[in-house]
Order: C-alpha cells, then sequence, then structure tokens
C-alpha cells in the first residue's frame, strides 16, 4: 500500500483519482508502485511491452523516436500531473513500444499495473476523457511538427525554437538539433550565423539571446 504522503500528492497531480470510492482507491493504491528513476535513465524503450501506467510525481521525461542510422528524434515532453499517451496506447491495444522513454530530470513516479489502468479507462469517464484529451493535444503538437518541417526552413525553426525558450537557452547545440530532427553540424553552423549577426551569443552549453526581436522577425518572414 502507497504511503499517505505519496497518495495525497498523486491527488494533487491528478485530481480524477480522488473522486473514486474509496474501495477502488484502496484497490488501486495497494497494487501500485512507488519509483525512483535517476536523470538518464532509459525508462522503457522500442518494441518492449509496457508493464504499467506512471503517474508522474515530480521531474519529467522525454519519449524519442530513434533511426535505424542511429538519430533522434524528440517527439514529446510528459511532466508531473500528466498522462504518457505513447504508454496509453501501448495498454489499450495490448502492443510493444514504438519508441523510447528517458528520465530528463531525477523522477519519481507511481506505476500502476495494465489491468488497473484499463479498469480505470473503463470504469472513470473523466479519466477516460483526459486520455483522449492528450491524445488530441498531441496530434496537434505532431501536425504542427510536420507542417513547420515541410514549409519552413530550417534557420526559421531555429529562430522560432530560440525566441521560445527562456534565454538563456541551457541545451547543447546536438539537443536543440534532436529537438529540430536535424543534425548538430547544420545547427551549430546556423546559430553561429545568427551570432555573426548579433542575434545570440554562444556559450557552451548554452545560447544567450541578445536580439530577440530579429530572432522573431526572421522566424515569421
Amino acid at each position: 500500500m502507497l504511503a499517505l504522503e505519496i497518495q495525497t500528492r498523486i491527488f494533487d497531480l491528478y485530481p480524477l483519482l480522488e473522486t473514486l470510492p474509496e474501495v477502488d482507491r484502496t484497490r488501486i493504491f495497494s497494487a501500485a508502485t512507488y519509483v525512483k528513476i535517476p536523470s538518464g535513465s532509459l525508462m522503457f524503450d522500442e518494441n518492449q511491452p509496457c508493464m504499467g501506467f506512471p503517474l508522474l510525481l515530480s521531474g519529467s521525461a522525454r519519449v524519442i523516436k530513434s533511426s535505424s542510422s542511429g538519430r533522434d528524434l524528440y517527439l514529446y515532453q510528459v511532466l508531473p500531473g500528466e498522462t504518457c499517451i505513447l504508454t496509453s496506447s501501448c495498454l489499450l491495444s495490448n502492443a510493444p513500444y514504438q519508441a523510447r522513454g528517458v528520465a530528463q530530470e531525477n523522477l519519481e513516479l507511481v506505476v500502476l499495473p495494465p489491468g488497473t489502468f484499463k479498469q480505470l479507462f473503463s470504469q472513470l469517464e473523466q479519466f477516460r476523457n483526459q486520455v483522449f484529451n492528450r491524445f488530441s493535444e498531441r496530434l496537434t503538437e505532431l501536425m504542427n511538427f510536420v507542417t513547420a518541417v515541410a514549409f519552413q526552413k530550417l534557420d526559421q525553426r531555429l529562430a522560432s525554437f530560440l525566441i521560445s525558450k527562456p534565454s538563456p537557452v541551457e541545451m547543447t547545440h546536438q539537443q536543440i538539433a534532436d529537438e529540430l530532427g536535424s543534425f548538430r553540424e547544420l545547427v551549430s553552423r546556423l546559430l553561429k550565423e545568427f551570432e555573426h549577426k548579433g542575434w545570440v551569443l554562444l556559450e557552451r552549453g548554452r545560447v544567450h539571446i541578445k536580439d530577440g526581436a530579429a530572432l522573431k522577425k526572421f522566424a515569421t518572414l
């Protein structure tokens, strides 16, 4: 049985679960497992079966698709209080993962067994709606990403990405390239061009925004 302090944190982040009858909450928490995962650790990998449904209490996770050439494409991030649509899809379809999940920061999470997730999905309409809403949001994000890749040049996408982050952007060139679905060499070259124009200042592991207005104007050309 989960400690009361953990249960309280779950209710704070996933308040829908508190609407369940006490007997159902007791059954769910009796089957759940509290887990800590260090930053950088692999949470799940491609073609692995899904072993449970995570409820994130702290930290963040990234879901990434890898190519046969070894390149990684960032798909989305999962934060406390959110649900992972890939895990939901795998559990509902009894299919293995088609991407991998990595702990971006130290994680605390509670894992519900597959049977418990399916029980919640069928029993609690609000939980079911929340899962479907996350599917809709992620699909919209994916469509926006595909549109940007298809119709917007990489330099404009990079400018748009930079102004969407607080300055300084605490990321390596490789991490930025992964987010944009590009190569580090191309991103580094464009960042150097931005620096030459006086728009950014480059330091190891960070990008300082010096002229956000110029970046914003360039991104919308």
